[in-house]
């Protein structure tokens, strides 16, 4: 089984931090984005100022003027272009520098212990937006169309076809997220069935949203975070179909921007099993008795997995 390594981790970020750059670079002279220029420049201000802030506020030491620093903000870059990217508050500066520093500060607040360290559990970037969007009614998501309102004939179909080529590249290399992005694709695609089947959905309708770019990134960029969904193909797997079944509630419930909370949700449900998970191991280890029967028992189960 793939881990997420340290090598594989700093030579993921720094093509997705690449991949999002130009994505935004050409989003605002070429595709169409609606956002201003300014948005995108106070969204990464926000982001790189929380994330030193929280950085000096943990005593950790570091060179700032080094090469270093650049690998150290490449997540508060991300997060704060994909917060720019996909909210809309017109032309409103703050709640977009809101919504990036409630993502980077999501990562200090909400953590839970795994091993000998801690680790956050909310995916950043769509932490911060459900809480934008909560917050604030007049918020919105970025339109769909705008990631190719200026293309035309062939170049409609190119950029996803980029994206999804690039996407599945980097998760299959970097990630290894191959088996969570196939869950969530075939559960999205299921629930749009029973949907039709159960309620008398439109199947085109319900379908619909897979032939997006905003799609493409939400499924290659966001649900797959590494920091933030299983590493193992059956976790990967459970948790893909969580946030299909998640969001297929919240339709049926009529909420909206139900691609983020559905996210959200399973991200907490997972971050209060590693929770429960955490305070169970010190009981275990006070139970001698029962750690010599689970000792015993492995054997048995190695085999049996093996099958």
């Amino acid at each position: 089984m793939h881990t997420w390594t340290q090598t594989n981790r700093l030579a993921g970020l720094r093509r997705f931090a690449a991949a999002i750059t130009l994505l935004n670079i050409l989003g605002h002279t070429v595709f169409g984005f609606e956002q201003s220029w300014a948005q995108p420049l106070v969204s990464l201000a926000a982001a790189y100022t929380v994330e030193i802030l929280l950085e000096l506020a943990g005593g950790r030491r570091r060179s700032w003027f080094t090469k270093d620093t650049i690998d150290f903000l490449l997540p508060a870059h991300i997060t704060g272009l994909a917060v720019a990217m996909l909210l809309y508050a017109n032309d409103r500066l703050w709640p977009i520098a809101f919504a990036s520093a409630a993502a980077i500060g999501s990562k200090a607040i909400f953590r839970v212990g795994t091993g000998s360290r801690t680790r956050h559990f909310f995916n950043p970037s769509n932490f911060g937006i459900t809480v934008t969007l909560l917050l604030f009614s007049w918020v919105g998501i970025a339109p769909p169309y705008h990631f190719t309102e200026n293309l035309v004939g062939v170049g409609s179909w190119i950029l996803p076809g980029l994206m999804i080529v690039s996407g599945t590249f980097l998760n299959a290399r970097f990630t290894h997220k191959l088996p969570l992005i196939g869950a969530w694709l075939g559960g999205f695609a299921l629930q749009a069935l029973i949907r039709s089947w159960w309620f008398g959905t439109p199947l085109v309708a319900a379908w619909l949203p897979m032939t997006g770019v905003a799609f493409l990134l939400y499924t290659f960029y966001m649900v797959t975070d590494p920091a933030t969904s299983p590493a193992s193909p059956r976790g990967q797997i459970v948790f893909g179909l969580a946030v299909a079944c998640a969001y297929a509630i919240l339709m049926i419930a009529h909420v909206v921007f139900g691609l983020f909370f559905a996210l959200t949700i399973v991200c907490g449900a997972r971050g209060a099993i590693l929770y429960w998970q955490a305070h169970q191991a010190p009981v275990e280890h006070t139970h001698p008795a029962r750690k010599r029967a689970e000792v015993e028992l492995e054997p048995v189960a190695a085999g049996s997995s093996q099958s």
